[in-house]
């Protein structure tokens, strides 16, 4: 019994003393863990085995390191500068383009075009018709990819590509894809000449749980063709039925397709996770400048697990904080850090019209539950709050004062924050953005408004439950 006791004691001093030299973690999350270890020590311990650290490894470090400065090296001539932040944007939405550029070094290149996608279909449909005109090459990179219409779809049309010449690479997230890369869909692609490669694959789990987490993701949606045309948005390569979560169904997503030099800093998010995944090197890529025209200003953003921590978080600190008089935005997952949510309670203080759209129906209830935790919050500092209720509303937006955009991949929850490679597309433009608005609008239009009448009279139960559960988001 004694040993017992001991060997208790040392095992949660052992994990405690680990949590407090992490210097990475925020007050909130060694909170959380605590609360964990002392709750639920042997099953906490489990979780922080599985769970709690959020590295790839020195190895993958490293390797991120090389091929960024490969990258900065042979290919600055595609990404920006500094100055162009201070020529092309406004000076009031400067800090945030200066601060998006900081993270990966894409900064904001002129002459770039775009078209919001109608639907799911017009979306699949415009994707097929673009890599059925590739005359070089197509570049595609999905966190979910299903063998449904669209992903045989995609499929077909990388396989009738690769048959006339176009050299296609395609990668998929080893967790999220995992059912396509073990699929006959798969093989076929491969015998007919694609090249495939497995974003984080899972082959070696065990290598992996030592070495570092199972759900570190690769969430990117990123779609080059021949170096003029890319899609940037939340939809992965998968029908809106998304036969895997049916019952949530239909997902709604938002995709742009944009053309102009912004194609090319996409392609170079796209080589770096080829590189990281199969060893080539940059100069095994064509890479061409695209001749100037009229068009607007954006720049993409990718982060990750190895990049500096809290980059995410801190960009849309930073474009609430710049938002001069409408904010809107929609995400599927909220479960924010202090630093977003105080920025969009500060914006509404200071008489930003501050919109917030999310799903009524969650696929996820312990991320409806945490979000929820949030809803008195923000609603006494004024924020309006919708709930969607025509399907899981899985668009990733921002817009703000009819002039700029924050299109992609990343939600508003820590797993996009910490843990998932991650794309977006920041821009400014007024036809554009206020095209996003429309879209936006289209969901306020399918969604119940919260009152803070309503969240005020919510059962201590039910309140009790989601500040549990938001308790240890930070961990979630």
């Amino acid at each position: 019994m004694t040993f017992i006791l001991v060997f208790h004691v040392l095992l949660v001093l052992t994990f405690t003393i680990r949590i407090l030299l992490r210097d990475d973690l925020s007050p909130p999350v060694r909170l959380a863990w605590f609360i964990v270890l002392n709750v639920l020590p042997y099953v906490g311990i489990a979780i922080y085995f599985l769970f709690g650290e959020t590295d790839l490894g020195h190895r993958a470090d490293k390797r991120h390191k090389e091929i960024f400065d490969e990258i900065h090296e042979n290919a600055k001539q595609f990404m920006g500068t500094p100055a162009d932040v201070d020529q092309l944007i406004n000076p009031e939405y400067r800090n945030s383009f200066h601060y998006a550029g900081s993270i990966n070094g894409f900064y904001p290149v002129a002459g770039n075009n775009a078209t919001l996608m109608e639907d799911a279909t017009a979306t699949r449909d415009s994707l097929i018709a673009d890599i059925d005109a590739a005359q070089d090459y197509v570049h595609v990179l999905y966190y979910i990819w299903l063998s449904d219409h669209t992903g045989t779809a995609l499929a077909d049309a990388l396989i009738r590509a690769t048959q006339r010449g176009v050299v296609c690479r395609a990668m998929a997230d080893g967790l999220g894809s995992h059912q396509l890369i073990k699929s006959q869909l798969w093989e076929k692609m491969k015998e007919a000449g694609v090249q495939l490669a497995v974003a984080l694959p899972l082959d070696k789990p065990v290598r992996t749980l030592l070495t570092s987490r199972l759900d570190l993701r690769n969430h990117r949606k990123i779609t080059i063709i021949d170096g003029k045309v890319t899609y940037c948005g939340s939809r992965n390569s998968a029908d809106p039925e998304f036969l895997v979560k049916a019952k949530y169904a239909p997902w709604v997503d938002i995709m742009l397709r944009l053309t102009g030099p912004i194609v090319t800093q996409n392609q170079l998010l796209f080589i770096s996770d080829w590189m990281q995944a199969t060893g080539e090197k940059l100069n095994d890529f064509e890479l061409k400048l695209e001749p100037a025209q009229e068009g607007f200003p954006a720049q993409v953003m990718g982060d990750g697990p190895t990049e500096r921590k809290g980059a995410t978080p801190q960009l849309f600190a930073c474009l609430i904080a710049t938002a001069r008089f409408e904010l809107t935005l929609s995400t599927p997952y909220f479960v924010p850090d202090e630093t977003v949510l105080e920025a969009l309670r500060a914006a509404a203080y200071r008489g930003v019209k501050v919109t917030l759209i999310f799903p009524k129906v969650n696929d996820s209830w312990i991320v409806a539950a945490a979000s929820r935790s949030h809803y008195f919050k923000l609603l006494e500092a004024g924020c309006d709050l919708f709930e969607f209720k025509g399907g899981l509303l899985h668009a990733k937006t921002l817009t703000m004062d009819n002039k700029i955009t924050l299109i992609g991949s990343s939600n508003l929850d820590l797993r996009s924050f910490d843990l998932n490679y991650e794309n977006n597309i920041l821009l400014q433009d007024k036809a554009i953005t206020n095209a996003v608005l429309g879209r936006q609008q289209q969901y306020l239009d399918s969604s119940d408004q919260v009152f803070f009448e309503t969240v005020s009279s919510w059962s201590y139960l039910k309140r009790i439950k989601n500040n549990i559960i938001a308790t240890v988001s930070p961990i979630l």
